[in-house]
C-alpha cells in the first residue's frame, strides 16, 4: 500500500511533462456572445469537468481499491437582452461511475438534469428579484459554494445541509431577493420543499424525528422553507451576480468577509409521539444556522497568497436526529491554504489543510474529518489538478483515501 501511494504522488507531478504549464491569457471572460456594441445583450456559456481516481486505503473485501469517477459534467448558460432581466439555465450529471453506468446510458444515474434554472428582475440598482429552480441558499458560504473555483478537493458535505432532503441536490423552487446595502450583501428566499427525500424512513414511536415531514403532514403544513444568508465585505468588494460562491481567489483579490444565515422548515421533521399501537405524527421544526468567516489576500508581489475559511454551525433536524452525515447537534470547520511565490503564467501550487468536526445529539461520538492536499494550477482554475488524502473517523468507523482530480472549465 505504501508503495502504491508513492506512485500515485509521482504521477501526480509527472504529469506536469505532459501537459502545457502557460497560463490562458485568451480566456478574458470565457465563452460570450455579444449581440451588440455595449455588450449588454449577450450569452455566457459556460463549460467544465471533474474527473476524478480514487484510491480506498480500507475497501471492502469484494471491492476494487482504485475506482474512477467523473465528479462533474456541467453546462451552464444565462442571458440579457436589457439589464433589466436576465435567466439562467444550468444542468449537467454528477459521480457517473461503473455503479451508476447503464448498458445503454438510460439508467438514472447517467441522466443529465437541471441544476438550476431561474428568472430575475433587477428592480433597482443592486437589488434584484427572482424565482424557479434556484441556488440562492442561506446558512453559509458553503451552502452556496460554486463548484468551478474550490480549494479543497469538494466541498464540506455538511455545509450543503440539506442535500436530498428538502430539495434536488442544494436547489429549491421558490422565489428569491439579492442584492446589497454598501459592503453588506444579502439573499433571502422562501422556497416549496420536495415532497420526495433520501430520508425515507418511518418514526417509531416515542424514537427520533425523521426528516420527511412534507410527504407525511402534507405541504399545508410543511411545505414551505425559508432561508437567508448576510455577509460584510470589510475589504474588496466580491460580486454577487450570482449566487455561487467563490472558494479561492489565488491572490487576485483582498477579500475579509464575515458572514451570518438561516434555514427554516416549520414542520420540516416528523416524530411519533404516540406507542406502538396507537401512532400521534407530529412536525418538529428543522432550524439551521451558521456564522463563518472568510480571508484571501495576496502576501506580496511575488504571487503569494493565504486562503482561510472558518464557520460554525448549529443543526436542528428535530429530536435526536440522526442520518447519514447530518444530524441535530453542532459543526466546526474550517480550511486553510497557501499559493506559493512564482509566474501566475505558469504552474502554481497550493497546499492546504482541511479539518471538520460534527457533534450529534443522538450519539455520543464524533465525526472528525481531515483533509490534506494540493492543487497545482496550470492556467489558474481553469485547468487544474488536485491531489487530496482524506480520513474520516465516526465511532468505529476509520476511512480513508487518497483522490486525484483533473478539472477543466471553459
Amino acid at each position: 500500500m505504501r508503495k502504491q501511494t508513492l506512485l500515485w504522488i509521482g504521477l501526480f507531478f509527472m504529469s506536469f511533462q505532459f501537459m502545457n504549464a502557460q497560463g490562458s491569457p485568451d480566456y478574458n471572460g470565457g465563452l460570450k456572445v455579444k449581440f451588440d456594441e455595449e455588450g449588454n445583450k449577450y450569452l455566457r456559456v459556460i463549460s467544465w469537468a471533474q474527473m476524478q481516481a480514487g484510491y480506498n486505503f480500507d475497501p471492502a473485501t469484494d471491492a476494487s481499491a482504485l475506482n474512477f469517477n467523473l465528479r462533474r459534467a456541467r453546462v451552464l448558460m444565462f442571458s440579457q437582452i436589457t439589464d433589466k432581466f436576465l435567466i439562467l439555465t444550468h444542468f449537467g450529471l454528477n459521480s457517473l461511475n461503473s455503479g451508476s453506468m447503464s448498458p445503454t446510458g438510460k439508467g438514472e444515474g447517467s441522466q443529465l438534469f437541471m441544476h438550476d434554472v431561474w428568472a430575475q428582475y433587477n428592480i433597482a440598482k443592486d437589488h434584484s428579484v427572482g424565482g424557479g429552480l434556484h441556488y440562492f441558499n442561506g446558512i453559509s458560504r458553503l451552502n452556496n459554494q460554486s463548484t468551478l473555483n474550490m480549494m479543497t478537493l469538494d466541498n464540506n458535505r455538511q455545509s450543503w445541509a440539506t442535500i436530498g432532503l428538502s430539495d434536488q441536490f442544494a436547489r429549491h423552487v421558490g422565489v428569491f431577493a439579492k442584492g446589497k446595502f454598501g459592503k453588506l450583501q444579502y439573499r433571502v428566499a422562501i422556497n416549496d420543499v420536495t415532497a420526495s427525500t433520501l430520508d425515507a424512513r418511518t418514526p417509531d414511536a416515542g424514537g427520533a424525528a425523521v426528516y420527511n415531514g412534507r410527504s407525511v403532514l402534507g405541504s399545508k403544513d410543511s411545505g414551505k422553507a425559508y432561508a437567508g444568508y448576510f455577509e460584510y465585505n470589510f475589504l474588496d468588494q466580491e460580486s454577487n451576480f450570482l449566487p455561487y460562491k467563490v472558494g479561492t481567489y489565488l491572490g487576485g483579490k483582498k477579500v475579509f468577509n464575515v458572514g451570518a444565515g438561516f434555514f427554516l422548515h416549520p414542520n420540516g421533521s416528523v416524530i411519533d409521539a404516540g406507542t406502538l399501537t396507537t401512532p400521534d405524527l407530529q412536525g418538529e421544526d428543522v432550524a439551521i444556522f451558521a456564522v463563518d468567516a472568510f480571508y484571501d489576500a495576496p502576501l506580496g508581489e511575488d504571487g503569494s497568497a493565504l486562503t482561510a475559511y472558518a464557520t460554525y454551525q448549529s443543526n436542528d433536524y428535530g429530536k435526536d436526529y440522526l442520518y447519514s452525515a447530518y444530524g441535530t447537534g453542532s459543526m466546526l470547520y474550517g480550511h486553510v491554504g497557501y499559493v506559493f511565490a512564482g509566474d501566475k503564467t505558469k504552474t502554481r501550487f497550493q497546499p492546504y489543510v482541511s479539518y471538520g468536526n460534527n457533534t450529534y445529539d443522538a450519539v455520543n461520538d464524533d465525526m472528525n474529518t481531515l483533509g490534506i492536499g494540493v492543487n497545482a494550477y496550470m492556467s489558474g482554475h481553469n485547468s487544474k489538478l488536485t491531489l487530496e488524502y482524506k480520513n474520516q473517523k465516526f465511532g468505529s468507523t476509520d476511512t480513508s483515501g487518497l483522490t486525484l482530480q483533473a478539472m477543466i472549465y471553459l
